[in-house]
């Protein structure tokens, strides 16, 4: 057996190979759970935000019917439940990180049999639009701008509990998953 390096157990108790990550290594029970514990803005906001919810927010607002677009809007930082949730400001000022991020990424496009890039144009504008709901309801105010183009989505934050979060994310998982391969 080739040695892949270090590794990251996951909640299922597979190992995750973060320097060599392969589709076969990628679950979704682990995604969902990892996403569901991981608050948004490093743990900055006034209330517990998940990145599962987050997910499940962007998903929610795809003006298509295409399930396979749509999982990838629900899945567009699953490589966050692998390398956690590295703030904006900060993410292009780690250059190793990119990289490792990208790879993460192409494993589990590879998986689930997503469109590439994953974070499509599509998704990305709707990403950023819902930076200005979460700001407006889960951020302490200040008048300091935020540099975001667009217009709220109007979307509600509920700060769902880590169980119902996880919960909810794979039940949207599983129906788009089934659409896809019925």
């Amino acid at each position: 057996m080739v040695e892949r390096g270090d590794w990251l157990q996951t909640f299922t108790g597979k190992q995750f190979y973060l320097l060599d990550p392969r589709p076969e290594d990628v679950c979704i029970e682990d995604i969902a759970h990892a996403l569901s514990l991981l608050c948004r803005y490093a743990g900055h906001c006034t209330t517990f935000y998940s990145v599962a919810e987050h997910s499940l927010l962007v998903e929610s607002k795809m003006k298509t019917d295409d399930a396979r677009m749509r999982l990838g809007a629900l899945l567009h930082d699953a490589a966050e439940a692998y390398l956690v949730d590295i703030p904006r400001p900060l993410k292009g000022h780690i250059p190793p990180y990119g990289q490792i991020e990208l790879n993460v990424e192409v494993a589990i496009a590879e998986k689930f049999d997503l469109y590439w890039p994953i974070k499509q144009a599509s998704i990305g504008a709707l990403d950023n639009r819902i930076l200005l709901d979460e700001r407006a309801q889960i951020m302490t105010p200040t008048n300091h701008d935020w540099n975001i183009e667009g217009k709220p989505l109007s979307v509600k934050v509920r700060g769902y509990h880590p169980q119902q979060a996880e919960s909810l994310f794979l039940r949207r998982f599983n129906e788009l998953w089934g659409a896809l391969n019925p």
